[in-house]
């Protein structure tokens, strides 16, 4: 045999489409060559390969070898095909012989002692290979993230002549069966926080509805702390929930962690982050913070301290779920139904409005500190409250607050009713499902009129605030919401309207 295919796969966005790695050997002065788009790392899989091969005990052909990686438009980057290209050579010399190569794939990176090295995307390229009906052959430390897909035939090895031996029925393999998830994370507990009964409630409404959170007030007031606290409210992962949000956590960097399943995600980046940092991007376009933070919480403390060009690429997935990403050559989309709990101070010294008095900003400094928050991302924000600077006496003799147990217990039967309701929460009401369950009484009706009017609020922020009013009458169990929840919702999006 002079010439071999190998199934292996490619990652475009949280695609996976298939590769065809045609290895063929022809008589001629000794060469390798790789063609079909690959990159600079793909080529370098050349002395990787050959080095590989030699250490794990194989003969390298000494032939005119040409590896095609197709389709030829799709772009191949990563190490990923070291592994498939190693056994196509190995194939097409007859060091290899399986009759049944047509059913499997492969993919890993190989080190020049011939040992399998791990490769980002197991998850997302084990899907498709699943539905490919193929099984699946990649490294044994990337096989538990693969295994998260269920009903999957995976196969771990730890180096090249292992795979070799398994091909040839030297060295059989069973499946590899992971184990998913471990003990639950141990979150801080809402108790610690003292006083804000305000921002505790509306941190409550927040994890029962979905909705997005601002919150204002002087350092030192526990902005930070009830944002570290929301994952705690929250219940765990559907099985589809998980999966989509290990699909992405796979995409990134650091992998999905399979000790995590179902654990939402929680990602606080740093203000000094960039566009792509946050939204995702790249010449290989991959998933950003809101996109890693995917059926989780993305906390963005400071907010004004991020450039405002990276706050203004928040607007569309906020209302989509989405972010797409187009670059010259490629285009990419990835899911982003993210909760944006965010944090600032008041003005630029962080003590306006304190009863200190210590803070000595003008009215046109704290302006133009808020204006670096434009006003369509505000309008995107459901609850926008102040977390106020406590007293000694507050400090020194309030009573521990309401833990999170009873809290999270609250949140889940909130959010049983929206989903017996609905199918989903209250912030994703739409269209004609938005009137259907945000009914409320002739008062309630009233109240948002006269808000309207005289608040001169957005369409946005209208039904904005119906949705944070059908919340809080799930958290009261109430079919209809009433004249007292629409005042609640109002007063928990004033702070930035003057009305802190």
């Amino acid at each position: 045999m002079t010439l071999a295919v190998v199934a292996s796969r490619a990652l475009s966005g949280l695609d996976a489409p298939e590769v065809a790695v045609e290895v063929h050997l022809a008589n001629g002065l000794p060469a390798f060559n790789i063609v079909g788009l690959p990159d600079t790392e793909v080529k370098e899989s050349r002395d990787r390969v050959r080095a590989a091969i030699l250490t794990s005990g194989f003969e390298f052909p000494a032939r005119k070898i040409t590896v095609n990686l197709a389709p030829a438009d799709l772009p191949k980057d990563s190490g990923r095909f070291d592994l498939p290209i190693a056994i196509g050579i190995l194939l097409a010399s007859g060091q290899v012989k399986n009759d049944d190569i047509a059913h499997y794939e492969f993919a890993g990176e190989l080190a020049l002692s011939g040992a399998v090295r791990p490769v980002r995307g197991a998850l997302a390229m084990a899907c498709q290979c699943h539905a490919a009906g193929r099984a699946f052959v990649l490294p044994a430390d990337s096989a538990a993230e693969a295994a998260v897909v269920g009903g999957a035939a995976i196969y771990a090895v730890a180096s090249l002549p292992q795979a070799c031996a398994f091909l040839n029925g030297l060295q059989p393999l069973e499946p590899f069966a992971g184990v998913l998830g471990g003990e639950w994370p141990n979150y801080p507990d809402l108790g610690d926080v003292k006083g804000q009964s305000i921002a505790r409630g509306a941190l409550e409404i927040a994890a029962a509805g979905g909705h997005s959170l601002l919150l204002m007030g002087p350092p030192g007031t526990g902005k930070s702390m009830l944002a570290a606290r929301l994952p705690g409210l929250l219940p765990p992962l559907s099985e589809r929930e998980a999966l989509e949000s290990a699909a992405v956590q796979s995409l990134g960097s650091q992998g999905f962690q399979p000790g995590r399943w179902r654990v939402r995600p929680y990602r606080s980046p740093h203000h000094t982050a960039s566009a792509v940092a946050l939204v995702g991007g790249g010449s290989e376009p991959r998933p950003g913070e809101i996109s890693l933070a995917h059926h989780g919480v993305l906390f963005l403390d400071e907010l004004p301290e991020f450039d405002r060009k990276v706050l203004e690429v928040l607007r569309e997935p906020l209302e989509s779920g989405v972010i797409h990403i187009s670059r010259a050559a490629r285009q990419a989309s990835f899911p982003a139904r993210f909760q944006l709990v965010a944090a600032m101070n008041p003005c630029p010294c962080g003590y306006h409005g304190h009863p200190a008095g210590r803070c000595q900003c003008s009215p046109e400094q704290v302006a133009k500190y808020r204006g670096r928050i434009s006003g369509p991302l505000l309008d995107r924000i459901d609850l926008q409250v102040e977390v106020p600077a406590l007293t000694a006496a507050e400090l020194q003799h309030s009573r521990p607050g309401e833990g999170s147990e009873p809290v999270r217990r609250r949140v889940f039967e909130a959010r049983e009713r929206q989903l017996a309701r609905q199918g989903g929460l209250n912030a994703a009401l739409q269209g004609e499902a938005l009137e259907t369950h945000c009914r409320g009484d002739e008062h309630a009706l009233a109240v948002l009129a006269k808000a309207l009017q005289q608040l001169g609020l957005s369409a946005r922020a209208y039904h904005r605030i119906l949705r944070v009013s059908r919340t809080i009458a799930d958290l009261q169990g109430v079919e209809t919401i009433s004249r007292n929840h629409v005042l609640q919702a109002i007063q928990l999006r004033r702070v930035m309207q003057g009305g802190a």
